[in-house]
């Protein structure tokens, strides 16, 4: 399987105790076994998951800041190319997923999209560090020139050197690391858990020190220094991760799964005339190949015309090690519900794409806010860089996931009887409703800051003219806040959601899922700020998008995305409610979990 296979008599297994983790052996004679190494490789995984996020946020966090005051964006455009930029970073992973999955296998994949990722850190670096690589110093009130063609060429290929990165590590970084336990025991499984959950701790540690040490540098010291420390961190991201290559357990690329889904869905449609037999035990090719690294399924009721593809007809021929002669014209049961897992998974993702955008306006948005808000802290002078406030989302995180994870699941599994205390589906509904009443919050505090701004003297203006407001910037904590913990419950439950129900053999694809989910809403939410501000900018109440917030009507804007919000968790429900789990059978509907034969209504 990789480099780490061979004939021994003993594996590495990795075991939870106490709430550490330890190694355990298993023996077994009777095939090649695996040597895995669990908590011996994750200080490589982790590391260089940590540094990679440090670089990677370091550099991303205060583009929107960077693009409007060293490029002379306007707000409207930059945000726009932020969400073009972000989506497209979410969507190609699936790109990614692809071919670590048909031909290079996740190390390599990590490997060389390590080293894309830091050569686009270097480029955006040297657009700082070179005076002639960005345009010349606006002054406030003044009519500010903007890049010129070949500056925002050199930009933009910087981004494209961080879309090949992010290509690559996004869908195998947490599979990768998932790879190193065995998860063919309990012990494994919960290792796998634990995982998953400090994973996305330690990615929350390196949020916070990028947005305040790495932003506070770009903001105050200097950008060529500040966007210098996340291309450093890359490259030492890209040293610890092959540091670890003799630890690593390497799985070689079992070619794509996307070929079995396409000769499902080909077979289907071959025998759309026929009728599914009422005996499917004996009418129904049901052959498993001795090596197939998926877990057996069984047998589902939804989508029903998807098993016509495995109904044996005198024109299928049968090989002599069981396999179907032609794959094309018969699939086996195993195939056609390793499709319908993927089928049943898609309605539940495509509520993900609504329910990013609110969380996408406190990367933007939520920093033109504190932009003319008063940033000082205390009584003092020391400002707190607008990019900054991002933290308390980090914060909240921070203090959230060890909470949950320590305290909260034992006390709900001890009350529900539930593996993890609720359902995954449950915890993804939390989340969404969080996301509302951040929007929510987002627009009263909006509305009350731009009150307090035409009303009481400013206590200045901004690089673009507008008079910055005297209403505290730590008012923006409760909607930072509430992002946090709607990432906490959504997030990690999504992400943990796509890793267990998608077959296995489908975990690259898995882990691109949720970036998909992402890129999509990056692209919806450039579409409707564009759409407000064209529509708005010649209405009575003006552009509700103006670059200064205190002409503009933000709040408005956070309350149509609050609205959307509200549909779409109602969609949620439904899809919820309909959905069964991938190891459950059919009693197990909605958001109930393997073992409950309860539903949620």
């Amino acid at each position: 399987m990789g480099d780490e296979e061979k004939q021994a008599p003993a594996t590495l297994e990795i075991s939870m105790e106490n709430g550490n983790l330890k190694e355990e052996k298993t023996t077994s004679n009777d095939e090649p076994e695996i040597k895995y190494g669990g908590i011996k490789a994750m200080p490589f995984v982790i590391g260089n998951e940590t540094f990679e996020k440090l670089g990677t946020v370091g550099s991303s966090t205060n583009l929107a800041v960077y693009l409007t005051t060293i490029f002379n964006m306007k707000s409207v455009t930059a945000t726009t190319l932020l969400n073009v930029f972000n989506g497209t970073t979410n969507l190609a992973p699936l790109i990614g997923a692809y071919l670590s999955d048909t031909y290079f296998g996740r190390y390599w994949t990590l490997g060389f999209a390590s080293v894309f990722s830091f050569l686009g850190m270097l480029v955006l670096m040297l657009t700082a560090a070179i005076s002639t690589m960005h345009p010349p110093k606006c002054a406030p009130g003044a009519v500010c020139a903007g890049p010129t063609s070949w500056q925002l060429a050199f930009l933009l290929s910087g981004f494209a050197f961080l879309v090949i990165g992010a290509g690559g590590i996004r869908p195998c970084n947490l599979a990768f690391g998932a790879d190193q336990f065995n998860p063919n025991t309990e012990s494994g499984k919960r290792g796998i858990t634990s995982f998953f959950n400090w994973y996305y701790f330690t990615f929350t540690f390196a949020v916070m020190i990028s947005v305040t040490g790495i932003v506070y540098v770009q903001s105050n010291v200097s950008w060529a220094i500040g966007l210098g420390i996340p291309a450093f961190l890359m490259f030492l991201s890209c040293v610890m991760f092959f540091v670890g290559t003799s630890i690593y357990v390497i799985v070689k690329p079992q070619g794509s799964p996307l070929t079995s889904i396409v000769q499902v869905l080909v077979a289907a449609t071959k025998k759309r005339g026929l009728k599914v037999p009422d005996n499917s035990a004996l009418s129904l090719f049901n052959y498993i190949p001795a090596k197939s690294i998926n877990s057996k399924l069984p047998r589902t009721e939804q989508f029903r015309c998807l098993d016509k593809a495995a109904i044996i007809t005198d024109e299928n021929q049968i090989n002599l090690d069981g396999t179907a002669n032609n794959p094309w014209k018969l699939c086996s049961v195993q195939q056609v519900e390793e499709v319908k897992c993927l089928f049943r998974i898609i309605p539940i993702w495509s509520t993900s794409i609504l329910y990013h955008i609110p969380l996408l306006q406190q990367q933007t948005y939520a920093v033109f806010q504190a932009l003319q808000m008063d940033r000082r802290l205390g009584s003092t002078s020391f400002k707190v860089p607008a990019a900054t406030y991002i933290i308390f989302t980090m914060l909240t995180l921070t203090i959230w996931i060890p909470l949950y994870d320590r305290i909260i699941v034992p006390f709900l599994q001890k009350l529900t009887g539930k593996d993890g205390g609720i359902t995954l589906l449950q915890r993804m509904g939390i989340g969404m409703i969080l996301a509302i009443l951040c929007t929510v919050v987002s627009g009263l505090v909006e509305e009350n800051r731009r009150h307090i701004a035409l009303t009481r003297p400013p206590l200045g203006l901004t690089n673009k003219g507008g008079s910055i407001s005297s209403m505290s910037g730590m008012w923006l904590i409760p909607q930072l806040a509430l992002s946090g913990l709607s990432e906490g419950f959504n997030y990690i439950a999504q992400i943990e959601f796509y890793y267990k129900q998608f077959p296995e053999n489908m975990r690259s694809i898995a882990g691109s899922a949720f970036f998909a989910g992402g890129a999509l809403s990056n692209y919806l939410s450039g579409v409707l700020v564009s759409i407000v501000h064209q529509i708005t900018s010649g209405s009575k109440t003006g552009d509700w998008l103006d670059d200064d917030l205190n002409k503009g009507k933000l709040d408005y804007f956070y309350y149509v995305i609050a609205g959307l919000g509200i549909l779409n968790f109602g969609y949620f429900l439904l899809c919820a409610k309909w959905y069964r789990y991938k190891d459950a059978d059919d009693s197990t509907v909605g958001m109930a979990t393997k073992g409950s034969e309860k539903h949620i209504a």
